[in-house]
């Protein structure tokens, strides 16, 4: 399968329109036409909804959507990382893991700026469940680990540093009024779309489910320990998340989401980073004390 062929799916999703988004790839209409039903050959389904103006991608063309950026951008940091490698032998690759809800936005903006300020790191992500980012971390096959913890949770700090900021917010789709679709204050219980007992994030929604008496409220219609993949189903307007507000800054600006309720509703995180220090290095304790210093602003 052609990677590429996600850059065209973008460029339709960006126009809305197969003439225009064939122009920005430089091809004609009918070449980018078949383009595209060869991506949805290969998935073995319609991503895209020409039954109207401007066309629109499916459920299954937006989840596929994210899913091929985040690999062509995983691809291309990785081809970058091997060419570093092989003009410059000696350095050590840093292997970072981060947890699956974090957005992977946020890892590239932090480590874009841990360069502009500490120098260029040579490095390698793994995205993955905490648990198994844990493991690994213990085990020294990854040098750092990109956690969600609760804002103001005791945490050894010799073993983890605050590096970002995040929230949970309830999220749903708006009607056509641009008010949400669901409500707390009505009697009837609520479609939720949750990360299950099984997924890290879901530690941190409790107390507040708990302290709200949430739980009759909500009633669970569908699981998944992926953040991206709630993102959908509550763009579809199935029910309400708790999502990172890192992940939905953009929907929540466009009115693709809106938030319920006020602060109140919301969960404050602390992204931290992790290490083991009995598997530090020369480079790890370097890049872990300019950290700890404090000279980088969160973000």
């Amino acid at each position: 399968m052609d990677i590429s062929l996600f850059g065209d799916l973008e460029r339709l999703n960006q126009t809305g329109n197969f003439t225009r988004a064939a122009e920005l790839a430089n091809i004609t209409q009918p070449a980018f036409s078949r383009r595209i039903k060869a991506l949805e050959a290969w998935v073995g389904t319609k991503l895209v909804d020409r039954s109207r103006q401007p066309v629109t991608l499916t459920a299954a063309g937006s989840q596929m959507l994210e899913a091929g950026l985040q690999s062509l951008a995983h691809i291309e940091q990785v081809r970058s990382q091997v060419l570093n490698a092989q003009s410059l032998p000696e350095k050590y690759v840093v292997a970072f893991g981060k947890q699956h809800s974090i957005s992977w936005r946020f890892y590239t903006n932090w480590l874009r700026a841990v360069e502009e300020a500490y120098g260029p790191v040579l490095s390698r992500l793994r995205a993955d469940d905490l648990p198994h980012c844990m493991t690994e971390l213990q085990s020294g096959e990854l040098d750092f680990v990109i956690a969600y913890a609760r804002a103001g949770e005791l945490i050894d700090n010799s073993q983890s540093i605050v590096i970002g900021k995040d929230r949970l917010v309830p999220v749903c789709k708006p009607d056509a009024d641009g008010k949400p679709i669901y409500n707390f204050n009505n009697k009837d219980q609520i479609p939720f779309l949750r990360f299950g007992d099984e997924s890290s994030i879901s530690e941190h929604l409790e107390p507040l489910f708990q302290e709200n008496n949430l739980q009759s409220k909500l009633l669970s219609v569908y699981e998944n320990p992926i953040a991206g993949s709630l993102l959908i189903r509550v763009r579809e307007g199935s029910g309400v998340a708790w999502l990172p507000e890192s992940l939905i800054e953009a929907d929540i600006t466009t009115n693709t989401l809106i938030s319920i309720g006020d602060d109140a509703w919301t969960v404050a995180l602390d992204i931290r980073l992790y290490r083991n220090e009995e598997e530090s290095n020369h480079l790890t304790r370097a890049i872990w004390s300019f950290l700890e210093s404090g000279k980088l602003k969160l973000l």
